[in-house]
């Protein structure tokens, strides 16, 4: 294949020659320009037989070509993830039930099929191989769904870690099939992973592969139930599957699925006989009082389906009078009205004629606007916005619509309607005035669900922070009872893609206004729950509508939220392109605290990317622009990055000086984790300035509430400044523990960062004790994080210290090198006082290879630097490193009194180990 597609290129670029070369003789032999040498010449004085082999050569050429395309491998043909009409780019999740849906008493005896199942789960686990996919496939109706929830009731002993139901929405009216993606971000997230540990990313096949592996990890030696309903391809699951083979995987769908590692298990229409005791056990008429051929009757005319058996037989025990030939009568009847429908179509719909046309007519109202509901579940309030009826009445419909077997209870007080049902009830509605009836709709449910949301938002935005605020007449709204931030983060994740499916709705019926509305109100959940990727759809999808609209103000608003979502994926180009775009349109409108709040994440992202200057300009004028509208909580937040930002450059009473302000502020607005934050910011810069009984208190109090707030992360933040201050006072056992534990919470939260500076302090640690090749090897792995996370300050601290191993190791070269990349950076970030520190090793590594003039050089640059910034510690290392090169060099007259000065600022700080080395240095001179 591969000899044949290299002849055919060849063969091309010959043709290619050939042609230009005869082109040009014709066009010469026309112009009568200059001559051509040899049989060339010949060729061009007889131009029209240069025009015929021309002409051989092109069709030589195009037949190459041909040849050359057919030695590509053949395309494959990609089935469609989402259907071609309903892909509006708009982001999706996954229906997750973290347990089972209830098993139902429609369940009829499929005891060959149940018995087929557990047969080959039993022997394929006692054989010890891996479990094969199990596929339950058959038509619509047919109950593929419920006897899988009863299998894996009756298989749930049998896997103690744990039962998933996803519903894919394969074949769900009004929806798009679900995306493996938004499936596996549902999934983890319900297996209890962390947002910040959830992949992210534009290249969706990378993110879904990242997400599949985790997922694949996460149920690694794990015996767990996962059903997938309502699946559409293999392609669809196939990245939902656990990697180990001792979970159970059951599938249902309503196309045969092929894949060789399946067990098909088919699903059939239910045999006659079973279909009559099914019929007569839900009626609840004894047996003997129905005439059993009428009975039968009624069950053919449904098709033996057990969803149509089902409604039949609740129809008869909801009308006592009733006799079975009298509701054979009327099925018949509905199928007359259905003749045009298919066979298949027309056996199980007439069965939803008949139970619809015996409903009261508002009921029948209610269950036509359940059919406009895009959701893949609903409960009460969102049933009573969709029939716009108080939250009492809706309960009572979709109660009788339960008994009546129109819709299916789920945990939680929740509902759904069967696929088929769900298609019957938009047929009912699509009857009605359909665009008017569903944009009324839809806006009813988008109002409540903006009400809500403004509800949750209460209990998860900070304190002082402002929230998209719930429309006019919002009182009158009933809502659920959201009393604390657990319940509002409960709701929110049960109707996460309800919304989203809702909003996906609106945007198709072009309620713009209402699309940038739920994006702003879902924007605080979506910051904090993730996944990120799913609120840059979201995001993208609010600005368009804005751009559609001509509303500015709601486009800065839509570009400031996907700028701050952009800065949590560290995608840092693109925040800063969208948060610049929202301060030119904040600013267009006379926004100026939208400008300050654009300018604020601003500069958070250029302090990330170490653009201190730039973050010191947006800030600055963030904090100024806060103070003109009065905005304090804007205020505090300006200061306390302000703040960083000045302790990054070293100037460390001004970071001092904004961060107590800051402080101030967040404890008047009793926000805790501003409190939190600025304690330990403040912790970090007394620190660098000796403070360190100052800097560990400021510590433990940013950690204890912290704790109270159950954030784990900044717990292990908390932690790991206090293990360096440990450290630094002569406590590596106590830097150790603090150190440990901040790296067991980040490696379970997923923060790579926060694991890499804990594996930097550990691997510190391990130089100091001596254990140089476990403190190579951390430095290595904290560097080589840093570096794939784009994290400039934690690359020059990892080589900074790498340098001061290699050191030690005798590896000279090394050593130098790593000090002078660790330099270059430390000056391009502004960073003096972590310069000062590495140009103390720099010295120390000079001064023991034997050459303490240029060793005491680099010491005395360090002294300049530190007492310029007032880094203490810096200048008392400084100050050691030239008395002792001043000893080698000039004797102990030389050398003296800068130990001595040094020794005075060791004491000054507290640092007897440093100080006590100093004494007993001085007196070995002096002995």
């Amino acid at each position: 294949m591969r000899l044949r597609r290299g002849i055919a290129i060849a063969g091309v670029a010959g043709a290619v020659a050939v042609t230009t070369m005869l082109i040009g003789l014709v066009t010469n032999a026309v112009s009568d320009q200059s001559r051509w040498p040899g049989w060339l010449g010949w060729l061009q004085e007889h131009a029209w037989f240069s025009f015929i082999l021309l002409g051989v050569v092109m069709v030589v050429g195009t037949a190459l070509l041909a040849t050359l395309s057919e030695t590509r491998a053949p395309v494959p043909v990609v089935e469609p993830m989402v259907r071609p009409d309903e892909g509006t780019g708009l982001p999706g999740a996954a229906l997750v039930l973290r347990s089972l849906p209830r098993d139902t008493a429609a369940f009829t005896d499929r005891a060959a099929e149940l018995e087929s199942l557990v047969r080959s789960v039993r022997d394929w686990q006692e054989s010890g191989e891996a479990l094969p996919v199990h596929v339950v496939d058959g038509m619509p109706g047919v109950g593929k769904t419920t006897f899988a929830v009863h299998a894996g009731h009756v298989l749930s002993e049998r896997f103690p870690d744990g039962q998933l139901f996803v519903n894919l929405n394969g074949y769900t009216p009004g929806q798009s099939p679900v995306q493996p993606t938004e499936a596996l971000a549902s999934l983890l997230a319900a297996a209890g992973v962390p947002t910040q540990q959830i992949p992210v990313g534009e290249d969706v096949g990378a993110v879904t592969e990242a997400r599949a592996a985790m997922w694949r990890g996460r149920l690694a030696d794990k015996r767990a139930l996962l059903i997938l309903d309502n699946a559409v391809s293999y392609r669809q699951l196939e990245p939902l599957l656990p990697g180990g083979g001792s979970c159970l995987v059951l599938v249902t769908s309503r196309k045969r699925l092929a894949a060789n590692e399946e067990v098909v298990l088919p699903v059939e229409a239910l045999p006659p006989d079973h279909a009559i005791d099914l019929f007569i056990r839900l009626s609840g008429r004894p047996a003997d009082s129905l005439d059993r051929a009428v009975v039968e009757a009624l069950v053919r005319m449904c098709g033996y389906l057990p969803l149509g058996v089902s409604l039949l037989a609740a129809r008869l025990r909801h009308h006592p009078s009733w006799t079975a030939e009298s509701l054979r009568e009327r099925l018949a009847a509905a199928r007359d009205r259905l003749v045009e429908l298919r066979a298949g179509e027309r056996a199980v719909t007439a069965t939803f004629d008949l139970s619809y046309r015996d409903l009261p007519h508002e009921r029948q109202r209610f269950f036509q606007s359940l059919g406009r509901y895009p959701g893949a579940d609903l409960d009460v309030y969102v049933g009573a916005a969709l029939g716009s009826v108080p939250v009492a009445e809706a309960r009572r419909h979709l109660d009788a619509l339960y008994d009546d077997h129109l819709v299916d209870e789920q945990p939680g007080g929740r509902y759904q309607l069967h696929d088929l049902l769900r298609d019957y009830a938009r047929g009912l509605a699509a009857e009605e005035r359909v665009s008017m009836d569903d944009a009324q709709t839809i806006t009813r449910v988008c109002t409540y669900y903006l009400i809500a949301l403004a509800d949750a938002n209460r209990h998860i935005v900070r304190a002082g922070a402002a929230a998209p605020p719930p429309p006019d007449g919002g009182a009158e709204v009933e809502r659920p009872p959201m009393e604390s931030r657990a319940a509002a983060l409960e709701w929110l994740e049960s109707e996460r893609p309800n919304i989203l499916a809702t909003i996906r709705r609106a945007n198709g019926l072009d309620l713009h206004g209402l699309v940038i509305r739920l994006a702003a109100a879902m924007a605080p959940f979506l910051r904090q729950a993730g996944p990120w990727d799913q609120a840059v759809g979201l995001h993208r999808s609010a600005a368009e509508a804005a751009r559609r609209t001509g509303d500015r103000q709601a486009l800065a608003g839509a570009l400031a939220e996907l700028g701050v979502v952009r800065r949590f994926m560290a995608a840092y180009p693109e925040a800063v392109e969208a948060l610049n775009q929202a301060v030119t349109e904040y600013e267009a409108v006379g926004d100026r605290q939208g400008t300050a709040d654009a300018l604020n994440q601003a500069g958070i992202v250029w302090y990330l990317t170490a653009d201190t200057e730039a973050s010191a300009r947006a800030q600055t004028r963030a904090l100024a622009l806060y103070r003109e509208v009065g905005d304090r909580f804007g205020q505090a937040n300006a200061l306390a990055d302000l703040g960083m930002v000045r302790r990054q450059t070293s100037q460390f009473n001004a970071s001092v000086e904004a961060q107590t302000e800051a402080l101030s502020i967040y404890r008047e607005l009793r926000d805790q984790y501003g409190e939190a934050n600025s304690l330990r910011d403040l912790g970090v810069v007394h620190c660098l300035m000796g403070e360190y009984e100052l800097a560990a208190r400021r510590h433990r109090e940013a950690f204890s509430i912290y704790r109270e707030l159950d954030d784990r992360d900044h717990q292990a933040y908390a932690l790991n400044e206090l293990g360096l201050v440990r450290r630094l006072t002569g406590d590596p056992d106590g830097a150790r523990e603090a150190h440990s534990q901040a790296l067991d919470h980040y490696t379970e939260l997923g923060d790579r960062f926060g694991r890499a500076n804990s594996i930097r302090h550990l691997g510190v640690l391990a130089r100091v004790s001596g254990s140089l090749a476990e403190a190579a090897a951390l430095l290595e792995e904290a560097l080589s994080t840093y570096r794939d996370l784009g994290s400039r300050g934690g690359e020059a601290a990892a080589l900074g210290e790498l340098g001061a191993v290699r050191g030690l190791a005798r590896e000279r070269d090394g050593a130098v090198e790593a000090f002078q990349r660790s330099v270059e950076i430390l000056r391009d970030l502004g960073d003096r006082c972590g310069e000062a520190e590495i140009l103390n090793h720099w010295g120390t590594l000079l001064r023991t290879g034997g050459d303490p003039a240029a060793g005491q050089g680099r010491f005395e640059q360090a002294l300049s630097l530190a007492r310029d910034i007032g880094c203490p510690r810096e200048e008392a290392r400084a100050l050691d490193g030239i008395g002792r090169c001043g000893v080698e060099l000039d004797g102990p007259a030389r050398g003296e009194p800068s130990l001595r000065d040094a020794l005075a600022v060791y004491r000054r700080l507290g640092l007897r180990a440093e100080a006590d080395e100093i004494e007993d240095f001085l007196a070995s001179r002096a002995g």
